[in-house]
């Protein structure tokens, strides 16, 4: 059982970009210490005290029934609990003879969206993917933001420098496929977003551009419904304007203006005008009204990437952002200064300065082409399947659940059972996990200690908060402990026999390599600080020789660990500042404005324009109470109607006889589901909406309350061939149905 303090923890929430600073309180009572209450922190410098429903969940999360806490071992199809010893030697009986006969190239990885928000697993899923000779590994990332990625390397030279936008400062805001509502914000980290959001309609302006009526748009100026997939030709016209009434305003630090000039003149507002289902008048008024305004920024999210054109339509949000002059400027989209540097964010290699050299491999059945080291998600189960030399044989799931976060998911639950070999490194038995050999266990958020990595390399200030655990969960392996094993397994090593701390020094080496720094010397003095290792040492690394930090002494006074904690509340360093052309990794130190990798794909765009439209076509939306597939398992996000429903126009609904909660047929060329109908004029004729990750109720699981509610699985409906061209992202929105 683990034990806590009673009283008062302070602690940020690890769910979402948020990064809510919380107030929980602990309490004993008959069955040991509990979570008590859960309320937002005042006096956190970020968030203020604001909180969503997820945040107050914590504690329900820590104590759930249903979460692992020990290692399970699957025997003669039924689970059985071991201890950590045998978990490992089982791992090692399982994996060593797939290596064995069939190579490294059967052995793969599926790592999951917790990892971005994990204090371990962020900080060492690196290990694993870098250091175990797997050669191709899947992620989420494919189906989420992958055309962002690969927008910023080519225009930036980096493939997580992405700018957002100053909503802080800004007078018109411009929201185009994201909900913030629901998200919180996604590729952009703020405190109580639709605060905000609020604070610039009272100065100035906020319009959405979206097929659905979200609650963002709800709360905003002016909501333009777009036809889904034809984001990129509404920018292109925005582009036309901007150019054709002298309205460009590009700046320093900016190749390519003249051949975005050219590019732009081929895309008038009465092009693109019935493709988009906006009116030309009012594409030129938008291009006028962004130019015009002082402040003004494009923001662009999921929507826009998960779609058939998500590359362009990323690229184009830069390009607008760019040309009327609100780049790098207050008020405008910035690059954010994280005090703090992510190891997720290193250059990859042969792919430094944005060189556009993909499809340096393919994948063995699709031939599928690489880009930025990853293939589409949906690769992954025809890999599985198709017998031949390279089928993989054995898989490690890394807190992911892609049975129902995935492309034809439902496919991927059908060939999972023909592995040899399946080692999960997850909290619930899930539908994915259900299918392990192996699982093997983390701790509770409350459990670890917390500093975000990645998400501050989208905070709209710079600031730092460290949070210790509330828990403690005695001698259990942490994740990182857990993936360092596993990775000494996949090079030889019984994952039980694996010396963790010789790996883990190793890594942190190289890390501090990256900064010109001897490991090997910093080891010793944080071996006589009692800091042996782990993600703290990682941590205070990265602290250290970040901007703020104290360079180990040559900046007396820099942020270090220990002047972390010292700060509950955390440290703000001030808002966003211009950073160019420092943050460039281009080798001209110049925005790449036009890539041609990217040009390239225009004529598949113009193809669409002529292409008959879709009676109707299914989009993707989230809520509040979600995560994508976490958080069902919370019987307080659970209450109240079925969010698993499918929004449609009334229009729509009368034309295929369907009516208020009926139980309808939706199809598409991947597959079919059943789910009630939500009729609504919140979404524009043509376009109906279902919420992802879910599909639960499965045999085998141990999520009571999920199971309860279990909804329809969206994913299946989404053919898995069905992607963004030049990134391989899974295409969500825009797959046309029919609903009988």
């Amino acid at each position: 059982m683990t034990t806590a303090v009673d009283g008062r923890h302070l602690r940020t929430c690890p769910l979402c970009e948020a990064m809510c600073g919380l107030e929980i309180r602990v309490e004993s009572g008959p069955q040991g210490p509990r979570v008590a209450s859960i309320r937002g922190n005042r006096d956190d410098v970020w968030s203020h005290g604001h909180i969503c429903p997820k945040g107050v969940s914590l504690g329900a999360i820590h104590e759930d029934a249903d979460r692992i806490r020990r290692p399970l071992i699957k025997v003669n199809g039924r689970w059985r609990e071991v201890d950590w010893d045998t978990a490992f030697r089982r791992c090692t009986e399982l994996l060593t003879p797939v290596i064995a006969k069939y190579g490294m190239g059967a052995v793969t990885a599926y790592t999951g969206n917790p990892l971005a928000h994990s204090f371990s697993l962020a900080r060492y899923a690196g290990v694993l993917l870098g250091m175990s000779g797997m050669p191709i590994t899947y992620s989420p990332g494919t189906v989420d933001q992958w055309p962002k990625n690969l927008s910023s390397h080519l225009m930036y030279g980096g493939w997580w420098t992405f700018p957002v936008p100053d909503i802080e400062r800004t007078d018109l805001l411009v929201i185009m496929g994201a909900n913030p509502a629901a998200s919180q914000g996604s590729l952009l980290a703020a405190p109580d977003v639709m605060g905000l959001i609020n604070g610039i309609r009272k100065r100035g302006k906020v319009i959405v551009i979206d097929p659905v009526r979200t609650q963002t748009a709800a709360h905003a100026d002016e909501w333009l419904p777009i036809v889904p997939g034809t984001d990129a030709a509404l920018l292109l016209a925005i582009a036309h304007t901007l150019f054709a009434e002298n309205l460009v305003h590009a700046g320093p630090h900016v190749d390519g203006v003249e051949t975005m000039r050219g590019v732009a003149e081929q895309w008038p507002p009465e092009r693109v005008s019935a493709a988009t289902g906006i009116a030309a008048d009012r594409i030129r008024r938008l291009a006028r009204e962004l130019a015009a305004t002082e402040k003004s920024v494009v923001y662009g999210r999921i929507g826009l990437c998960n779609q058939e054109f998500g590359s362009l339509a990323s690229w184009l949000v830069d390009v607008i952002n760019i040309l009327t002059g609100h780049f790098d400027t207050p008020g405008g989209a910035m690059f954010p200064l994280p005090a703090a540097w992510s190891i997720t964010t290193q250059p990859l290699p042969g792919l430094e300065g944005g060189a556009p050299e993909f499809g340096r491999w393919h994948t063995r059945v699709r031939g599928a082409k690489e880009v930025l080291g990853q293939a589409p998600v949906s690769c992954m189960a025809e890999e599985i399947a198709t017998p031949g030399d390279g089928q993989l044989k054995a898989l490690i799931t890394v807190a992911g659940n892609p049975v129902l976060s995935t492309p034809g998911g439902d496919k991927l639950d059908e060939v999972l059972p023909m592995l040899e070999a399946m080692i999960s490194v997850d909290l619930w038995l899930n539908e994915t996990t259900r299918h392990a050999d192996v699982i093997l266990p983390g701790l509770s958020p409350l459990e670890q200690p917390h500093h975000d990595d990645l998400i501050l390399q989208f905070a709209i200030r710079s600031f730092a908060n460290y949070s210790a655990p509330v828990f403690d969960p005695g001698d259990r392996p942490h994740e990182w402990e857990i993936l360092i094993r596993l990775t000494g397994l996949c090079t030889g090593t019984p994952a039980e026999d694996v010396d963790v701390s010789a790996i883990d020094d190793g890594f942190f080496d190289y890390l501090a390599f990256t900064r010109g720094l001897d490991g090997a010397q910093l080891r010793k003095l944080y071996d006589g600080a009692g800091l042996t290792g782990g993600p703290e040492r990682m941590l205070d690394l990265t602290l250290r020789t970040g901007p703020f930090g104290d360079q180990y002494g040559e900046k007396p006074g820099g942020l270090t660990l220990d002047q972390l904690k010292a700060h509950p509340n955390g440290i703000d360093f001030g808002p966003m500042v211009p950073r160019l052309p420092a943050v460039l990794g281009t080798p001209e130190q110049k925005i790449r404005l036009a890539p041609q990798y990217l040009l390239d794909d225009l004529p598949r765009l113009a193809a669409r324009l002529e292409r008959p439209a879709e009676p109707l076509v299914l989009v993707n939306r989230r809520h509040l109470r979600s995560n994508n597939s976490w958080l069902h398992n919370v019987p307080a996000l659970m209450k109240g109607k079925d969010r698993c429903t499918l929004l449609m126009n009334p229009t729509d609904a009368a034309r295929c006889g369907v009516a208020q909660d009926d139980i309808v047929t939706v199809k598409s060329s991947a597959g079919e589901i059943k789910v009630p109908v939500e009729v609504t004029d919140a979404i524009t004729p043509g376009v109906v909406s279902m919420p992802h990750g879910w599909g639960h109720g499965r045999p085998g699981t141990r999520m009571s309350v999920a199971n309860g509610s279990p909804g329809a699985n969206t994913n299946a409906l989404s053919p898995p061939t069905f992607i963004d061209e030049p990134s391989g992202n899974g295409v969500l929105n825009g797959i046309p149905v029919t609903v009988s």
